[in-house]
């Protein structure tokens, strides 16, 4: 069984607006079928968890929805909006987004990225959206095009 580099990137957003949601439910989603590429965490502690508190969701509760019932997207944003406490909150939305936007990688993960795409560290790409956009193109190219 293949298995899938996530490639719907942090800086996406669906319907209801939240940065990141979509990449939340494909890699949960993946890894229910068995077939999130090695290294991906299904729900970490970064940007998956600042979605999952931002949205005032159940950790729990949300990845036993995905697992269980296998929604498609839009499918996953209502039931986000039906248990979400603050998931109708365009304030909260609005700061979560921003704390997406504004995250920042540490230096050595930065260099990592960027060592491994081939890409000088000159100061210009330091937002985490934009790296682990990098990132995933690199996994991306290794696993599927480089071998």
């Amino acid at each position: 069984m293949s298995k899938i580099v996530p490639l719907i990137s942090s800086g996406t957003k669906g319907p209801l607006g939240v940065l990141h949601l979509p990449r939340f439910w494909q890699k949960v989603s993946l890894e229910a079928a068995g077939k999130l590429a090695e290294g991906y965490p299904a729900c970490g502690m970064g940007y998956d968890q600042m979605v999952v508190d931002g949205l005032g969701l159940d950790k729990d509760e949300t990845l036993g929805y995905i697992k269980r019932d296998k929604p498609t997207y839009p499918q996953f944003e209502v039931w986000v909006k039906a248990h979400g406490s603050k998931a109708n909150d365009a304030d909260a939305i609005s700061k979560l987004n921003d704390s997406i936007i504004a995250f920042k990688h540490d230096d050595a993960t930065r260099g990592s990225i960027l060592k491994a795409s081939g890409k000088l560290d000159d100061g210009s790409i330091l937002d985490a959206v934009n790296l682990n956009n990098l990132d995933d193109w690199q996994e991306f190219h290794a696993a599927e095009i480089a071998a």
